[in-house]
C-alpha cells in the first residue's frame, strides 16, 4: 500500500453540480476513513475564505492509501464528482508523507 494525492480541478461554476453529488462523494470518502486509508480530504475554496458561499470551490484534494497508482486512478475516475462533471481535470500522483510523523 502507498499514498496517492488525488487533485480535482473544477469546471467554472461547479457549485450546483458539487452540491448534487456531495452526499455520494462524502460516502466514498467516509469509507476510506473507516478503512483507515484516508490521510486528508477537502475542497479548495474559490475565494480566500473558509466559507466561500456562492463563489463555491475550485477543486478538491484527497490523500489516501491505495494498492497501486492504477487503483487510485480507478477510484478517482469513479468518484461522483468525476462522473457528474464537477471536475474539468483530475490528477493522481504517488505521494510520500514526511511530516508530521
Amino acid at each position: 500500500m502507498m499514498l496517492y494525492a488525488i487533485s480535482g480541478e473544477d469546471i467554472p461554476g461547479s457549485l450546483e453540480k458539487r452540491l448534487a453529488a456531495r452526499a455520494a462523494h462524502l460516502k466514498r470518502i467516509n469509507t476510506l476513513q473507516e478503512e483507515g486509508r484516508l490521510i486528508l480530504a477537502g475542497p479548495y475554496p474559490a475565494i480566500d475564505s473558509p466559507d466561500p458561499g456562492p463563489a463555491g470551490f475550485s477543486g478538491s484534494l484527497i490523500v489516501a492509501e491505495f494498492e497501486s497508482l492504477e487503483a487510485a486512478r480507478i477510484w478517482a475516475e469513479t468518484d461522483p464528482y468525476a462522473t457528474s462533471g464537477v471536475y474539468a481535470k483530475l490528477t493522481v500522483k504517488p505521494f510520500k508523507k514526511v511530516l508530521p510523523p
